[in-house]
Parts: structure tokens; sequence; C-alpha cells
């Protein structure tokens, strides 16, 4: 007589009713697979033939065939514009930063890092204003080099459709002195001191000197 399975058994498996596969928890789901970046995220920049040349920027104001001299004081801006030329990757924003003979750097602007969009072709700089905001690193008397650059920071390599790192600039700033007048004890400090450095300009001068009073004596002799 064989004997029959219990009531209420479900099979050989022996997964007890209800159980919902191998998690072993009704109703629980697997974490989602984190969704991958977009292929352009690192840069929205188009598709660049390599057959283009690299952008540059090129500067209209001051110009850069000559040195500007910027008065620091008040009211007195210094207007920087520029065109781009072959840039076909827009940056997203445009780094200026003046660098000054005595080895300090400047953010030319109002940002404090020297940014601005990169759409602009100009650029405003208080300088009196920045001085004064900044007592401890003041712009000082000298000569400074403009520093431009894209995204791509101030060392990037030239690049078809890119702008190109730019130093081409420079210029100069000065310290005007306040007026003296002559009535309240003006005097020319490095007038004497010229003469005394150059001996012969002196007897140059000396020697003329001798000649127009030897002139006029020689003319009174005569009754002229």
């Amino acid at each position: 007589m064989s004997a029959s399975a219990p009531s209420g058994a479900s099979g050989a498996s022996g997964a007890p009713s209800g159980a919902s596969g191998a998690s072993g928890i009704s109703g629980a789901s697997s974490p989602s697979a984190p969704t991958p970046p977009p292929s352009n995220s690192v840069s929205n920049a188009p598709s660049i033939a390599q057959t283009n040349p690299p952008g540059f920027a090129s500067f209209t104001q001051p110009p850069q065939t000559a040195t500007s001299f910027f008065k620091i004081a008040e009211n007195q801006m210094i207007t920087i514009a520029w065109n781009l030329t072959s840039v076909i990757a827009i940056p997203t924003s445009l780094t200026l930063n003046a660098v000054g003979d005595n080895g300090n750097t400047y953010p030319v602007g109002s940002d404090p890092s020297g940014h601005v969009p990169g759409t602009a072709t100009s650029v405003v700089w208080d300088i009196y204003s920045y001085n004064q905001a900044h007592p401890g690193t003041p712009l000082a008397q000298g000569s400074y080099t403009l520093h431009m650059w894209d995204d791509r920071g101030p060392t990037a390599t030239a690049r078809a459709g890119y702008m190109s790192p730019n130093t081409a600039l420079s210029f100069a700033m000065y310290t005007p002195q306040a007026y003296t007048p002559l009535s309240s004890g003006w005097s020319c400090t490095g007038c004497s001191s010229a003469l005394a450095n150059r001996p012969a300009l002196a007897g140059v001068l000396l020697a003329l000197l001798l000649v127009l009073v030897s002139g006029v004596r020689v003319l009174r002799r005569a009754g002229v």
C-alpha cells in the first residue's frame, strides 16, 4: 500500500506558498542601474574639423601696437575691448588678469576672479575703486601685461576652433602727484643734480655764457 503525500504540500520545491523568487521578500525590487551621462556632458562644443585654424583674440582698445598709460585716479576707467576670430567653440566665460612687473596678478573688471561672459567683447575696469577695496595689494605704478584665456585655462595649447590664450597687450599705470605752486616753495629738485651729473652739458652752457658776455664787451668798445 503506497503512502500519499501530506495534504497542502507544494511539490518537490519545498518553497513556502506566496514566496516571490530568490529574494525571499515579497514586493521587493532590485535597485535601478544609474543613467549614463550624455555623451556631450564634458563639452557642449560642436564637432570641429581639424582643418579649421585655431581661434584667437585681438585687442582693439587699448591698441596692442603701443603702450598706453593710465592714471590711477578717481573716475579714471580702463576700457579693454577685443574681437574673436575663427572661434567656433564659444567659451562659457573668459578670464582677464593683469600681471604687473612687481610680480602681482590682479583681476580685470568687477568680478573678483576676472571672469566675463564668453560672448563679451569688452570690460570696464575701475582701477581707483579696486585700490580702495584692496589697500593691502593695490595696483602700483609700473608696467602690466594682460593675460586672457577661455575655459581651458591660461596654458591651453592651440586647437582648431578654440580661442588661444593671449598675452599680447601691455600697458602702464601711474599715480599723479599733487600740484604744488611756486609760491608754496616748489623747486625742481632734479634740475641741479641733472647738470651736476652731465659736466659736458654744464661746460657748453658756460662757454655760451662767456661768448655772450665777450660779445657785449666788444660791441661796447666799438661804440655800437
